[in-house]
């Protein structure tokens, strides 16, 4: 028996065990495909913490012509003892042979100490031609768990489970592409009743699992928080003379700023993705159009994911954030108007309706014959609220997202549903913090108080 456990994913053509390596590794690199023989040779695939080795998942090729082959093991057979024997006198017989190239592959890594995990498609009914496989599976004399994987509807699963809990001690239904991380770790706590030498080992990963899932949540919140505070200080400006037309530059800022800020929220989700070994997602959001990052702006974003009036004003005073400014919150919390222009007491101060007021524009007479053009930071209240209800529903999906799912991140209409309610504490909290950044004092008492409030959200939208 191996050090780490091994397991071996084996089973017919196309029923979806590339999707259970990708999903129990974490790793999207692995090749998923619809078409039969997308696997042709065994490739090893670590789940890896700290660099540590936990346990190894072992992507096989099909079963190609297995009742041939089991029919090869009975004519061997002689009794049960000596069935593991009869199975390795088959892969000396035909390892260099041609008749039986997909069995040899995937049963070597089983006769080297790898466990069995048998994956069918509960979607498609039970024939017999699968007892071929499993007979031979058997014979190997490993530790050995079925899973029903349905890749379609799961109509024949109680046929799948009464089948296979005559050959196999442990039997789950386990969807590779939907699989939340509970799931998994279920699982993972099931393959320590398939061998003894395993469980200490299993209980260890699992333990190691759910340390680094607290780590990957607390990280994504730094970076939601970090990524907040610099869309709260943001300013773009330009210099200008005296006699020029601030009109045309006032709009050019305006677009730059938002520019800016679009950026700002797609690298905290690349972050984000990044930190869950997400690597080779495609970004594009297709269902709600609130989750693209071009409608950070949209009236869409700011009816599903910001403060109401009422919520707003539940919050109480500002705290300095936006000094003597009023922020007008009409609209339930729909609204993008400004509070008061700050011209610093120079020159003249203006006003770009354009973004629906989401941002100051200042004109400052700054030398003889110089202005200077100043965008930001915004003092929108709703704003970073927006802009956090955004990123905890990404950040739900993403750590919710198995590495087998290869379509592009979407969401429906319920999208905000996915996403627990804030206690009226948890949100004046959040102000304070909101706060703290605007007004630049304690940046790192007050990102560190957003990081540990988000973690803390991120872990019941995301468990």
């Amino acid at each position: 028996m191996t050090a780490q456990p091994q397991f071996a994913v084996v089973g017919h053509p196309n029923k979806g065990k590339s999707s259970i390596v990708s999903t129990l590794s974490h790793d999207d690199s692995v090749q998923v495909g619809r078409q039969p023989g997308t696997t042709t040779h065994c490739h090893s695939y670590p789940l890896k913490v700290d660099g540590e080795v936990l346990y190894t998942l072992i992507d096989t090729p099909g079963f190609q012509r297995a009742r041939s082959a089991w029919a090869w093991l009975q004519s061997h057979a002689s009794s049960a003892d000596r069935h593991p024997e009869v199975v390795r006198s088959f892969l000396d017989e035909h390892a260099e042979g041609r008749s039986f190239p997909e069995e040899v592959e995937l049963l070597r890594p089983i006769m080297e100490g790898a466990g069995i995990l048998y994956v069918v498609d509960g979607s498609v009914p039970y024939g017999g031609e699968y007892e071929a496989e499993m007979e031979i599976l058997r014979w190997t004399g490993q530790p050995r768990l079925a899973l029903i994987n349905p890749i379609g509807e799961a109509d024949h699963v109680d046929a799948w489970r009464s089948a296979l809990g005559q050959y196999f001690s442990v039997v789950r239904v386990f969807d590779a592409v939907t699989a939340d991380f509970n799931k998994r770790i279920e699982l993972l706590r099931a393959f320590g009743q398939l061998e003894e030498a395993w469980r200490q080992p299993l209980q260890r990963a699992v333990d190691s699992l759910v340390a680094d899932r607290q780590r990957r949540r607390e990280a994504a919140a730094r970076a939601v928080a970090e990524t907040i505070a610099e869309m709260l200080t943001l300013e773009v400006e330009k210099t200008i003379g005296v006699h020029d037309d601030p009109s045309p530059v006032k709009k050019q800022l305006l677009a730059e700023y938002q520019r800016r800020l679009i950026e700002l929220e797609k690298r905290a989700r690349q972050a984000v993705e990044k930190i869950y070994d997400h690597n080779t997602l495609e970004r594009t959001e297709t269902a709600l159009a609130a989750l693209e990052a071009q409608d950070l702006f949209s009236a869409e974003s700011w009816r599903v994911f910001g403060l109401t009036r009422l919520q707003l004003g539940g919050l109480g005073a500002l705290g300095g954030a936006a000094a003597g400014g009023a922020i007008d919150v009409a609209l339930g919390g729909a609204s993008f108007l400004l509070g008061a222009l700050i011209g610093g007491g120079v020159g003249a101060a203006g006003t770009i309706m354009a973004a629906h007021r989401l941002v100051d524009v200042k004109l400052l007479e700054i030398s003889l014959g110089r202005r200077r053009l100043v965008v930001g930071p915004t003092r929108n209240r709703n704003f970073p609220h927006v802009v956090l209800g955004r990123a905890r529903l990404h950040h739900a999906l993403i750590a919710g997202r198995a590495h087998a799912h290869r379509g592009a991140l979407a969401v429906d209409e319920q999208a905000k549903q996915m996403l627990s309610e804030l206690s009226g504490s948890e949100r004046k909290r959040l102000e304070r913090a909101f706060g703290r950044v605007r007004g630049g004092r304690e940046p790192s008492v007050a990102a560190r108080e957003l990081a540990e409030t988000l973690a803390l959200t991120f872990e019941r939208d995301a468990p």
